[in-house]
């Protein structure tokens, strides 16, 4: 087991890494308080065993799966479940699922009784990698994503390899988007990916990328947690990714992936991304986008896309598009565009 410890203003919370983290820290975790779980109807399916091995004595709400389900109402579902399951402030939520359970049980455990404390165990790739690490929770409303949250650090996250185990093909290919991401702002993790370019879809190689892509979330979020500066960066390929996201349909990792393709050429275009860098995390990004393959989206409409970007939190009253894009190795920038012109590139680099 691997431990990386996460410092913030707010608290600090420890990120255990290895096979063995459930059994060495939830037994712990969960002892000497009332606790309450949330997962997905998925997830409960899958690990019903596993639940009532570890969860036997406490409440368990069960999410229908799926991003639609991360609104208001689930919310206030999950806190009239932990106000009639009689929670107190020295109450623990753990939340075990991928981004959306994360999501709404982290938001949940901040606004419960002012905030009680709350333990993230991620069961698909891009939680582990990503969103359950940083303290980020939020719920979406009127189709824009997030938009309603706080930023809740998370007491411990655990984070298990053997739950990749039993995620199918389109789950990986939604994890590769963030960490093809954090490729885009980290060389160590580039240059792992691009020399095995053919082991995208490997368990065993995605697996081994996960601490690097934690350590390098935790220490931007260490020197910015509540997104001012550095932690922009994390933003690389979302703000067009949710646009398509929410527009199409497809996966919050498979619409970041399409959103950096397309964000990675406007850069280029823009001079702002070195070209012969650019193309290369262009054809990482089409090599992801090759694992699980289907039918590519229509981007027929994708100006529409465009407006669903006008709502992104990145943006401010200047009404331009704002972006996270790569720069070079190791290195990004931010790029802001009129609303017009930022739709003129999409339909010109959706293609």
């Amino acid at each position: 087991m691997k431990t990386i410890t996460l410092k913030t203003p707010s608290m600090e919370g420890r990120i255990h890494i290895g096979a063995d983290v459930i059994e060495m820290r939830l037994p712990t975790l969960r002892a000497g308080q009332k606790n309450f779980v949330v997962t997905d109807s998925n997830v409960y399916a899958l690990y019903s065993a596993w639940f009532e091995k570890y969860f036997s004595n406490a409440e368990i709400f069960v999410l229908p799966a799926g991003e639609e389900y991360k609104n208001f109402t689930s919310l206030q579902s999950i806190l009239i479940k932990m106000t009639g399951a009689g929670m107190h402030r020295t109450s623990r939520v753990f939340a075990v699922g991928g981004g959306v359970v994360g999501d709404i049980a982290g938001l949940a455990a901040s606004l419960f009784m002012r905030g009680v404390s709350c333990v993230q165990i991620p069961t698909t790739l891009l939680a582990q990698v990503d969103s359950s690490v940083g303290g980020k929770t939020a719920v979406d409303l009127c189709g824009v994503k997030n938009v309603v949250g706080a930023f809740y650090q998370p007491c411990e996250v655990l984070v298990s390899p053997d739950f990749l185990k039993t995620l199918p093909a389109r789950e990986i290919k939604c994890g590769l988007g963030e960490i093809v991401k954090y490729a885009a702002l980290n060389a160590e993790i580039f240059d792992k990916l691009e020399s095995n370019i053919d082991k995208l879809a490997d368990l065993d190689f995605l697996a081994s990328l996960t601490e690097l892509c934690i350590r390098h979330k935790a220490q931007v979020v260490e020197g910015d947690e509540k997104e001012n500066g550095e932690r922009k960066s994390l933003n690389v390929g979302h703000t067009t990714g949710h646009a398509i996201e929410l527009e199409s349909g497809l996966s919050h990792g498979e619409g970041v992936l399409y959103g950096m393709r397309i964000e990675t050429k406007i850069a280029i275009a823009q001079g702002v991304c070195n070209r012969k860098y650019g193309e290369s995390l262009l054809a990482l990004i089409d090599k992801a986008l090759a694992v699980a393959p289907q039918s590519m989206p229509d981007f027929s409409q994708i100006g529409q896309a465009a407006e669903k970007a006008r709502a992104d939190k990145k943006n401010a009253d200047d009404g331009k598009i704002r972006m996270a894009v790569a720069q070079d190795k190791g290195a990004w920038t931010s790029l802001a565009l009129p609303f017009e012109e930022y739709k003129n590139c999409l339909i010109e680099y959706a293609k």
